[in-house]
């Protein structure tokens, strides 16, 4: 028996690596993603006031801090069993959609397009994004700017970038101004004109990826997402819905409280990230996967033009293609069109300069769950508080999580198709690792290590003497 490490995996956020084991024959006989850091918020906030848990929870992550805002918030509004005013859900919804689109271009842009652009077998030393300004600048630079675009909408609403508190239990604490509400529109039409030419690129080099497509986690399996009435995209909201792999729903969940009657969580000894299944069909038959490719094969529309126009043309692939993990990255681009498209909507809103933005009461209930999309997947905040308002109890499943066992099927499946015997090529590995990148898992919490990263693989023989090393970075 031989064992391959990947350690760490390169070009994600946050920490991990990949064993592969090969018998005897040099054929692959398992495959596993481990994830190598701890996260132990649900312990650290207990004692801590309610109120606290939006900004604390916003820590977890520096790549996506306001999707711990808005599951948090929204499971501290049911403590405090609200209705919250249109104009904060309005406005929680803007900063939510600018969030994904900021993440989703740093998958896209900075992580993945230059395995896209140079191919899989490049040379390391320029699959980065500096090696995609040097092959194609447009792409490159039209990347940055949907990154600063998202995180400047952000800083204007909640008054910084990162980790902002604006988002708070019962609404948001500040109204936009007129001021904002027009810097922020004048910045729509590039973004809206970038993201259309960047789908027409991405599309357009698909058949150089036949072969990623049919191997990178590409099978069966059940997917969930928020989805609304009429069977449109839910990123704040909407009905916990689960589909089969034919697209057929299997099970919609109004009531966030009940989410334990859908989602259970097992735990593996090799990783610290929790593997969440769908309960009725037991673990691990209840394999699901969440994020952008979820929502896309979960909905009939977006619900803006553009989007819209795009969502026909991928749901018009075979049904087969639609279950590869490849295509994270054509759902990525459509739902950055469509948040480009929806911000504008909801800007030009007649109620959205209201200073009406929050609602006061004091806890009215003991327990409060929030669900959310982020741009990884469904996120959800479980809450239970004492009489002192305090935190009691706290349950994260977090969207990364919810892929954990299509990642390791995943890793596996490319795995048994790109390596063989003894022979360890760059090309080969990267193919593993780009499977991970697919779901864009973000594994940090407060901290993150992106871009080049040094990786070490050793091939060993059975009696443990090394075969043959690879180091780079």
């Amino acid at each position: 028996m031989k064992t391959i490490t990947i350690d760490p995996v390169t070009r994600i956020e946050g920490h991990s690596k990949i064993t592969i084991q090969l018998n005897d024959a040099g054929d692959v006989t398992d495959a596993r993603f481990h994830v190598t850091q701890f996260r132990g918020f649900e312990k650290l906030v207990e004692g801590r006031p309610f109120q606290e848990m939006p900004a604390i929870m916003a820590r977890i992550c520096g790549i996506c801090p306001v999707s711990h805002l808005i599951a948090s918030a929204k499971a501290c509004d049911q403590l405090l069993s609200i209705e919250i005013p249109p104009t904060a859900v309005m406005l929680r919804k803007i900063m939510n959609l600018a969030q994904m689109v900021q993440s989703h271009a740093l998958s896209f842009f900075y992580l993945s397009s230059p395995d896209l652009l140079l191919g899989m077998d490049a040379p390391p030393d320029q699959r980065n994004v500096l090696g995609v300004l040097a092959a194609n600048p447009e792409l490159a630079q039209g990347g940055i700017a949907m990154r600063r675009f998202g995180q400047t909408i952000i800083e204007m609403l909640g008054g910084k970038r990162i980790h902002p508190g604006w988002i708070i239990p019962g609404g948001v604490s500040e109204p936009l101004t007129p001021e904002k509400r027009e810097a922020i529109l004048a910045t729509i039409p590039a973004a809206r004109e970038f993201m259309s030419k960047a789908l027409v690129w991405f599309s357009g080099i698909l058949d150089r990826y036949e072969d990623e497509i049919a191997h990178f986690a590409n099978f069966p399996s059940l997917f969930m997402a928020l989805v609304k009435p009429g069977k449109r995209l839910g990123m704040y909201d909407g009905a916990l819905t689960v589909i089969d792999a034919e697209g057929r729903e299997i099970d919609a969940l109004e009531n966030p409280r009940r989410y334990a009657d859908m989602i259970g969580e097992a735990v593996e000894p090799d990783s610290y990230l929790k593997s969440p299944y769908y309960k009725p069909y037991g673990y691990p038959a209840g394999m699901f996967r969440v994020g952008p490719l979820a929502r896309l094969n979960s909905v009939a529309r977006c619900g803006t033009p553009l989007a819209d126009k795009w969502l026909v043309r991928f749901q018009a692939l075979p049904q087969e293609e639609r279950w590869s993990s490849f295509h994270y990255h054509y759902a990525r681009l459509i739902e950055m069109l469509y948040g480009v498209e929806r911000i504008e909507a909801l800007l030009n809103e007649p109620e959205i300069l209201s200073t009406h933005v929050r609602a006061f009461a004091q806890p009215n209930s003991l327990e409060g769950v929030g669900i959310s999309e982020a741009p990884r997947g469904t996120l959800l905040h479980h809450y239970k508080i004492g009489e002192d308002g305090r935190i009691k109890f706290a349950n994260l499943i977090i969207a990364t999580g919810n892929n954990n066992m299509a990642m390791n099927r995943g890793v596996l499946q490319a795995a048994r198709e790109y390596i063989r015997g003894e022979e360890v090529r760059d090309g080969m590995l990267n193919r593993v690792e780009a499977v991970i990148r697919a779901f864009d898992p973000c594994l940090s919490c407060s901290t993150h290590a992106v871009g080049k990263m040094p990786l070490n693989v050793e091939l060993r023989a059975p009696d443990g003497s090394l075969v043959r090393s690879i180091t780079q970075g």
